[in-house]
Order: structure tokens, then sequence, then C-alpha cells
């Protein structure tokens, strides 16, 4: 694995985004996994090893999560300059077909980035998110969104992350851990802290919660999509999955049982889910 970065133009300026790299250009086939809205290109570990058999991995922290840059303007954080900065490491990637894993946020991108002219994404999967989110489950995530906690110790910010992400389903103290350590960054006073500007809260707070519907989106995909949804989850929920098997693209609907929002594709039969569909 590799840190790597590229300089991605917004509204308002350059900013870095980084991003992981397994695997080698030389298997043929690249896989971009894309994360949720609080969360970071580490999440991925466990599936990017298990891909490298087949795929290149790129994993890119969006602009205010992880290694990269902090937004000037609060403002621009939002899909228009998300789905930019991704068009930017597509074009860096410089692959005219690539598999496209997106969590929540991360699936969203890449339906916005599937339904483009001649896009690059041959294949998508849609890890707990569709075309349409309520705006109660929105509402939930604002509520822990942008608090900016501080911790005294890594355990406790761990605790913290087993509590508001309880619905990632069981995961093991090892992973627990791993997402504890690549969640965290250490203050100058020596507490730990979310590794995300707060500022990305910024766009909740401005409008009141309303139901997004992104079904005319959904309607212009073209590629096949694999859809994945925690059996719990509350944003994605049963009913618009099983709207999504009949309206759009060719698609698949797999449901994981005993995991809210989202699945994190850590576990062996998760991480079988997604190698068995992108190679079948």
């Amino acid at each position: 694995m590799q840190q790597k970065s590229f300089l991605s133009l917004g509204p308002h300026g350059f900013h870095r985004i980084a991003y992981t790299h397994w695997g080698f250009e030389e298997a043929g086939r690249t896989a971009i996994c894309a994360h949720g809205l609080t969360r970071n290109s580490r999440d991925f570990d466990e599936l990017a090893q298990a891909l490298t058999d087949t795929h290149q991995v790129i994993c890119p922290d969006m602009a205010g999560r992880g290694y990269s840059d902090w937004l000037l303007n609060p403002s621009d954080y939002g899909f228009p300059l998300y789905v930019n900065d991704m068009a930017t490491l597509l074009a860096k990637i410089g692959d005219e077909k690539v598999d496209w894993i997106g969590t929540s946020m991360g699936g969203i991108i890449g339906m916005m980035l599937a339904i483009q002219p001649n896009s690059p994404i041959q294949r998508l999967i849609v890890n707990d998110v569709g075309p349409f989110i309520p705006k109660d489950s929105l509402a939930r995530i604002g509520d822990y969104l942008g608090m900016d906690p501080k911790f005294p110790s890594l355990e406790a910010l761990e605790q913290h992350l087993r509590l508001i992400h309880a619905p990632f389903g069981p995961l093991s103290d090892e992973q627990w851990k791993h997402l504890a350590e690549h969640s965290a960054k250490k203050c100058e006073d020596g507490q730990f802290a979310f590794h995300y500007d707060p500022a990305i809260s910024q766009p909740f707070k401005e409008a009141d919660p309303v139901d997004v519907d992104l079904w005319p989106i959904w309607e212009s995909i073209k590629c096949p999509v694999l859809i994945l949804r925690g059996e719990d989850s509350d944003l994605l929920t049963k009913e618009t999955a099983q709207e999504m098997l009949k309206r759009g693209p060719d698609a698949e609907l797999v449901e994981i049982p005993k995991v809210g929002h989202a699945p994190t594709l850590m576990d062996e039969t998760q991480i079988g889910l997604v190698k068995q569909w992108l190679t079948g």
C-alpha cells in the first residue's frame, strides 16, 4: 500500500486529495473505493487487500477527511466538488474502465459519475445508499456531525465510535481499533479528535432536513449495479431497495443481516460478495 495525492481545483482554489494505492497497475483492472460522509480511505484496507489479486485499488480521502486538505470555504463541501475531485482522480489514473465501490456518500458520488457520457465506470457497487434518503436518517447523522468532540485517549475515541456507529454491526475488537486509529488525529494539547473537518457539517446546518430524491439519476445509470443493504438500515429502506430493482439499471440486491447503516465491508462474507460480483 502506498500513500499518494494530487491537486484538484475547486471554486476557491486548489486543494490536495490524498489516496491509498493498493496493488499494481499490471493487475489490468482498477477498483475505486469511496467512503461515507465522516469516514476515510482506510475503512477499505481489508477489502482493498483482498482485491489486489485481480485489481489495483484506489481509495481516496474526500476533501476535508483523512489526509486530504480542509477547504478554505466550507460552503464548497458538497457533491459538485466531490464529483469534480473524483473526475480529476479518474483522469490521473487514466484507465478507460474502472469498477466503483461506494459506501453511502461514496455510492452517491459513484451514481453521479456513472451517468456521465463516456463514464469509465463499468460496474457500480452502492453500499447502503439509494436514490431516496429519508430526512429522518439524515437528521440522525446530523445529530453527531460537526460536534467536534475531544477525547483524552484513543480508547475513549474508540468507545464513542462504537456508540455512534453501532449500526455497523458486529466487528471484532481489532477492527474497531483499526477504525479508531484511522479516525483520529492527535491535537496539540495531547487529546484526540476525529480526523475530519467539523465544517463538513455546514451544508447540513444551512438547510432543514428534507427527503433526498435522486430517482432521475438512478434511472439514468446504464452499467450493472450491485446494491448492498444493511438489513436494519434506516438510510436505505427495504421499500426503496425493492423499487431500485424495478427502475433504472440492471441491478442485484443483497441484504446483510444484523447490520444497519452501513456494512463495513470488513468481514470475509461481505468481502466475498464484492469479489464474486466483480469477477463473476
